[in-house]
């Protein structure tokens, strides 16, 4: 089992830049796939960004293409969300989630087994 935990949110304007962290625990994290995810208030759990465990292909939404970053740290069980030119239609909380042993479709929550708690995210305008 992994447990999933989000840190780096917060409050920051448009056009500002935010790391978002997810510490993961476990011995096999280099085997499981990652991906983040966010929700608005009133809206469905929405896919942003994920990277497979095999060969760390990354995957994005239209959205975000070229201005936020998957990464990961396989030696430090950790997985980065890199956010550049934050717009507030960004704002939400956002979700880490991993898979073991991968995803056959990226964007869709029910693909992931486990989930952090959430870190929120506002971007003034």
């Amino acid at each position: 089992q992994v447990q999933l935990v989000e840190s780096g949110g917060g409050l920051v304007q448009a056009g500002d830049s935010l790391r978002l962290s997810c510490a993961a625990s476990g011995r096999t994290f280099s085997s499981y796939a990652m991906g983040w995810f966010r929700q608005a208030p009133g809206k469905e759990r929405d896919f942003v960004a994920a990277m497979s465990w095999i060969d760390s292909t990354t995957y994005y939404a239209d959205s975000v293409k070229g201005r936020f970053t998957i990464s990961r740290d396989n030696a430090k069980n950790m997985v980065y969300l890199q956010m550049n030119g934050l717009k507030p239609e960004d704002t939400a909380v956002y979700y880490c989630a991993a898979k073991r042993y991968g995803v056959r479709r990226y964007a869709r929550p029910d693909e992931y087994e486990y989930w952090g708690q959430g870190t929120q995210v506002t971007v003034s305008s």
